[in-house]
């Protein structure tokens, strides 16, 4: 958020901190879907269950040391742009937040089927990052390779920010997210395939379409106790682009 400066008052600060911290837990609801914003107070707010989608761009390093600031802007633009471009396309999700080289999105899922479009975006990114490295790798830029985590699960649902500023955001908290984010940071690498979700994600989408059981694998992180099932699957439509403009002489 940008600042809108206004001198500090400790006194004001205390009374907000009080505000705070005596409103009534009666005021955090149980929802089985995601509210509107207008819902949200400085003082309430609402446990879901939602799918989460991260998006972790590996070797933010590499790039930074192989390249200049102007060719990483346009690096991280586009790749910024368009993962947010596929996330936004889905009426089913409702909050995109980017943090440095990560996009992650919260969706609604009441349905299992919802739950498959989270993973049909998630199709969708891992072609685009082989489209992104071929158009890189044409402009002499590094290709790129992301990590992408989904996880169905428990968030918290708050307004938070300076009461009275105009400055306020949305935040997310909880399992889906932080298991999420997890998961993006398996993915491609190790042996692991980009594409990386959990087991409740898998049992919840299986029944769908037969194939997952070819296109995902099981495999389990000891050190980080989680358990998830893995592919390399590409969207058909997208991956025909690459095909007829990247494979030859690429």
């Amino acid at each position: 958020m940008q600042t809108n400066f206004q001198k500090y008052d400790f006194e004001k600060s205390l009374n907000r901190i009080d505000e705070i911290l005596n409103s009534s837990d009666n005021d955090y609801k149980e929802l089985d879907y995601i509210p509107s914003e207008s819902q949200l107070t400085y003082n309430n707010g609402f446990y879901v269950n939602a799918t989460s989608l991260f998006v972790d761009l590996r070797d933010s390093t590499k790039l930074s040391q192989n390249h200049r600031r102007p060719v990483l802007a346009k690096i991280y633009r586009s790749f910024i742009s368009e993962v947010i471009a596929i996330m936004n396309g889905n009426n089913r999700c409702k909050y995109i937040h980017i943090d440095g080289d990560c996009v992650s999105g919260v969706y609604d899922t009441p349905y299992k089927k919802d739950v498959e479009s989270v993973l049909d975006d998630a199709v969708k990114i891992n072609t685009l990052i082989k489209i992104l490295s071929c158009k890189f790798e044409k402009k002499g830029y590094s290709p790129i390779r992301v990590g992408i985590g989904m996880h169905y699960g428990r968030l918290l649902f708050i307004k938070t920010g300076f009461k009275g500023s105009g400055l306020n955001d949305i935040a997310w908290m909880g399992e889906a997210l932080n298991i999420s984010a997890k998961l993006s940071g398996l993915g491609a690498k190790n042996g692991i395939s980009p594409i990386v979700m959990s087991e409740v994600v898998f049992d919840n989408i299986k029944e769908f379409n037969e194939k997952y059981n070819e296109w995902f694998s099981y495999n389990s992180d000891y050190n980080l106790n989680i358990s998830y099932y893995h592919g390399n699957v590409i969207n058909i439509h997208m991956n025909e682009w690459y095909e007829n403009n990247c494979e030859e002489g690429y």
